[in-house]
């Protein structure tokens, strides 16, 4: 910058300062604060702030190099420049017809490998060729996910290698033996013995094939935080990596065996890290063991959220899923599987599976995603978060190691309250729209056609971890309203008594109207209105007790006390205000709408008291 006297630090908090304080962030009158621009940090659920700015003086861990100790960059030299990443999608459709169908489909349509749900839940064993039937085993992986049948599951697929004429030696994937996970989902004991004796035999059988899966999505489906999947996944790659050092294997064959599954959201740049955190922890655990440096890379498959899918508005989960992917992709997954976008709703269709592998195929093949080899390094915002997501996974791990392990942390409930305590956290800011939900707590469609598929079976893996998504509460309240409209009372009506003219109170209204939209609510308008009188008059032909103040703050202090008092004596059962607590208005009217504020208790208080109020003013009709 010839010619122009370079910027301190200093001066740009300066800049950042008087601008937070014209916006009302900062008091006027408050002393100069050492560093302005922490107002504007965000705390994850792992208990550290996101900054609004990373720069060199952020500092950050040395990451090495590709396929090199310490694998943050990735697990492999060249990442996924030769062959990108393995586009793996996931069938839980019982009819095998179906599912050999949507198989084969998938593979023709650029897939590399498949993962199939076997046994109760899913195919049964007995059905697993058929379900393969035409798929070239020596050139398609397959990952299984066959709960405690995951022995005989493993027996079906070598004879239909045999079948097929394959040698052991071709099989690719993942027998997905997981006695760990079953016991967090089911809450039952399930012995680690058969599957580490399954994977001594299969080393030696099949050494293409991975056998034992360490998955972290029961802990992220628990409501659990990056950090927490973190320290989960590892503690069980180290229950199981204890078990196989007992066997006849070499810790360098042992570690190969093992396939870890993370969670991928919407939120890109912590999925980011998440990734690179975990290959650098699992290096860290793997080099205190003794493994060979070249044997130390983590086998990733990360899995797009089944948490954060909704039922209302799925159209949007399509984006979710491709931002989700995109994170994967470019924290250097190995594996990647999109969930069809109406995965939450019931078993996908062949359009939904189309569109959850081209979404895939897009990123690496019109994007090229995968011609970078962590494109995200060198970021000082994903480095540090990447160092703050390890050391807070490691902290955390190392308490369920202090507890005795994974088997024994499950067991004490040490991690189902841990996960409890952070779900009540994300529950309160999902409640406040601080974690705003697109189609379902923002901007919901009130008039969606709902889509309808064929349920799936009973899942017989519950009774452990619970099960969330994030759009539960206002997707229940949205199932009660559409109840109640098929019912004499019909759906909750609340009355917006709007006052003064357009300009004064359509911000206000727009966001009430939102917000309760939220919850299956719908609103009916006074309009423009000059007094109290025209307000009462509007609400008298709006068919319901229900009433929210819309207006400016000027005309609230004019107004609302009045307007509240006449509204009661009209027959107005519940009297908000749209806005904080404000002036005489407080004493007269119920409660408060206002963002921040906890919009599911709103929307519960509003349908109960529409459920419970005068039938024949809520069968009115406005």
């Amino acid at each position: 910058m010839a010619g122009f006297e370079l910027p301190t630090h200093r001066q740009w908090q300066e800049q950042v300062e008087q601008v937070l304080r014209r916006s009302g962030l900062l008091q006027q009158e408050a002393p100069a604060p050492e560093a302005p621009e922490e107002v504007l940090d965000t705390q994850l659920h792992d208990g550290f702030d996101v900054h609004p700015l990373y720069t060199a003086r952020t500092g950050h861990s040395r990451t090495g190099v590709p396929g090199s100790a310490p694998f943050t960059r990735s697990s492999l030299t060249a990442g996924g420049v030769e062959n990108g990443w393995d586009i793996r999608q996931y069938h839980d459709d019982p009819d095998v017809t179906t599912t050999n169908r949507e198989v084969l489909a998938d593979l023709v349509g650029g897939a590399r490998s498949v993962w199939l749900r076997v046994g109760a839940g899913g195919i049964a064993v007995e059905e697993l060729g058929d379900a393969l039937h035409g798929v070239r085993l020596n050139m398609a992986g397959v990952v299984l996910r066959a709960g405690e049948h995951y022995e005989a599951a493993a027996d079906e697929l070598l004879r239909s290698a045999e079948r097929s004429n394959v040698p052991y030696e071709s099989l690719r994937g993942n027998l997905g033996a997981d006695p760990l996970g079953l016991r967090a989902r089911t809450g039952r004991p399930h012995e680690t013995a058969p599957a580490i004796e399954l994977a001594r035999r299969w080393a030696h059988t099949c050494p293409g094939m991975g056998v034992l899966s360490v998955d972290g999505l029961p802990y992220h489906d628990a409501g659990g935080s990056d950090a927490e999947e973190l320290g989960c996944a590892l503690a069980a790659g180290v229950e199981y990596l204890r078990s196989l050092s007992e066997t006849d294997l070499d810790l360098d064959t042992a570690a190969g065996l093992l396939e870890f599954r993370f969670a991928a959201t919407v939120d890109q740049f912590s999925t980011m890290a998440k990734l690179r955190a975990a290959r650098r922890m699992w290096e860290r655990v793997l080099r205190a063991c003794g493994v060979t440096p070249r044997s130390r890379g983590q086998h990733q498959h990360a899995v797009t959220s089944s948490a954060m899918l909704t039922r209302r508005d799925p159209w949007v989960n399509m984006l979710r899923s491709t931002i989700a992917a995109f994170a994967a992709a470019t924290g250097g997954a190995e594996a990647i599987t999109v969930q069809p976008f109406d995965a939450a709703l019931g078993l996908p269709d062949a359009f939904s599976r189309r569109m959850a592998r081209n979404v895939q195929a897009l990123l690496l093949h019109e994007a090229h995603l995968g011609q970078v080899i962590d494109p995200a390094g060198g970021s000082y915002y994903v480095e540090s978060l990447t160092d703050e997501l390890a050391g807070a996974g490691w902290s955390w791990f190392r308490r369920i190691e202090a507890e005795g392990g994974l088997t024994a942390a499950l067991d004490s409930g040490l991690v189902s309250d841990r996960l409890a305590e952070t779900w009540r956290e994300r529950e309160r800011a999902i409640a406040c729209r601080t974690d705003p939900i697109t189609g379902v707590s923002e901007f919901p469609d009130p008039h969606e056609q709902p889509i309808v598929r064929e349920p799936r079976p009973a899942d017989p893996e519950t009774g452990g971890l619970p099960r969330h998504r994030y759009a539960e509460e206002y997707e229940r309240l949205r199932d009660e309203a559409d109840r109640a409209a098929e019912q004499s009372r019909g759906r909750p009506r609340v009355f917006l008594a709007t006052l003064g003219p357009l300009a004064s109170y359509t911000a206000r209204a727009s966001f009430v109207r939102n917000l309760l939209a939220a919850g299956g609510v719908e609103t009916i308008e006074a309009g423009e209105t000059e007094d109290s009188a025209a307000v009462v008059a509007a609400f008298e032909r709006a068919g319901t007790p229900l009433v929210c103040l819309c207006s400016t703050d000027r005309l609230y202090d004019e107004r609302a006390e009045e307007t509240a008092l006449a509204l009661r004596a009209a027959g107005a059962e519940l009297v908000l205000l749209a806005g904080k607590s404000r002036g005489s208005a407080a004493a007269s009217v119920d409660g408060f709408v206002h963002a921040g504020g906890d919009a599911p208790a709103v929307l519960n208080d509003i349908h109960q008291r529409w459920g419970a109020s005068t039938p024949a003013v809520a069968k009115a009709t406005p």
